[in-house]
């Protein structure tokens, strides 16, 4: 069986508007399951591809500040 759930992914989104892509996000972050983390990894490489530098540094420095935040709640 070939499953390429990168393409599953996109085909679920494809015509989506941003308030549904939006609530997709949202959603996944809150329910916190493991099942959804594939999914935001997809959207995630959506937004990297279409971020320029600057954007991307910000989002580096996000998750930099993020990862410290959360290891210091553990």
């Amino acid at each position: 069986m070939d499953l390429n759930l990168r393409k599953a992914i996109l085909s679920n989104i494809s015509s989506n508007n941003q308030d549904q892509l939006e609530a997709t996000i949202v959603d996944a972050i809150q329910k916190g399951e493991e099942k959804m983390l594939p999914g935001l990894g997809v959207l995630f490489e959506l937004i990297w591809q279409q971020s320029g530098e600057q954007e991307k540094q910000e989002m580096v420095d996000a998750l930099e500040q993020g990862v410290k935040q959360a290891a210091n709640t553990q």
